[in-house]
């Protein structure tokens, strides 16, 4: 395959077609209509057709970026896979180090779950083998961050980083991948019957922590180059969900005390090798330069 660069492609049309990849994801999830128009986003029909949507966009989306690449001999030219984040070097530090960097950040929910029971049920293969013939835990655990984290980081940043730099394609990136998700709004308003300001304020703040783990996510792309460091990251957070604090004042003391100190001390820890566990050196990256 040969090498392309996307340093070409003028400011506007690279953010263009980030908004457009945005749209036609989050577009495909409703092309089915009236097939889903009764039925929530749980439901194992819309599901299953949604997953035939996404998978359809992200066999798309690469043909785009083709199509907007030049064939080129520089030095920090790479082949699309490769600035898709597709690689073999470093693949192996890629799919253990960043997902121990992000559990280090979740410290003190994990502890919440030590002590809520919920470690046992890890080593029963019977949640093993029931989660894996559930729509749903397929949906958040593997679908939903292999196609989002390829759609808005692999797809997105090669075209934004030659234009608008580290920062701000850092920056930019997770507002396409935050304003993806308000669409969860419409579902809550038609299909759970929730209030529609009570629905807009959950959307907002859902909008909120998606952007901010966005970045984060984006900048394991660029650091590691590789796709799978953000996809995994991905996964455990929604398998953890936003941290229950108000479950850690539930507590008698001195437990309350020591979670809240196990919370501070994950913040810290992540704070302290966020720079050393994420070195390119580790993942033989040499596409992008972060």
């Amino acid at each position: 395959m040969a090498n392309v660069v996307f340093d070409t492609l003028p400011t506007f049309l690279a953010i263009l077609l980030c908004f457009f990849f945005a749209v036609l994801y989050v577009g495909s999830l409703y092309v089915w209509g009236a097939t889903i128009k009764d039925k929530s986003r749980d439901h194992p029909d819309v599901i299953k057709r949604r997953f035939l949507s996404v998978a359809s966009v992200c066999a798309i989306a690469p043909v785009l970026l083709w199509t907007v690449a030049s064939p080129s001999d520089k030095v920090h030219a790479n082949t699309l896979l490769e600035w898709l984040g597709i690689r073999f070097w470093g693949f192996i530090p890629a799919c253990i180090v960043p997902l121990f960097l992000t559990m280090v950040l979740f410290l003190g929910p994990l502890s919440l779950h030590y002590l809520d029971g919920v470690f046992s049920l890890y080593l029963e293969s019977k949640y093993w083998t029931n989660s894996v013939k559930n729509y749903v835990w397929l949906r958040n655990h593997i679908v939903a961050p292999l196609s989002e984290e390829f759609i808005f980081r692999a797809c997105m940043l090669p075209v934004l980083l030659p234009r608008l730099g580290e920062g701000w394609s850092i920056l930019l990136c997770p507002l396409f991948f935050g304003v993806a998700h308000f669409h969860h709004m419409i579902e809550k308003v038609v299909h759970s019957q929730q209030d529609v300001s009570e629905a807009f304020k959950q959307s907002l703040f859902q909008l909120g922590y998606t952007t901010v783990f966005g970045a984060y996510s984006a900048f394991l792309f660029l650091r590691t180059g590789h796709l799978m460091a953000p996809v995994i990251a991905h996964a455990f957070c929604n398998h953890m969900g936003f941290p229950s604090f108000g479950e850690v004042m539930g507590y008698p003391s001195p437990t309350r005390h020591r979670l809240i100190a196990l919370f501070v001390l994950g913040l810290v820890s992540w704070l302290l090798l966020l720079y050393p566990l994420t070195s390119p050196l580790l993942y033989s990256n040499d596409v992008y330069v972060l």
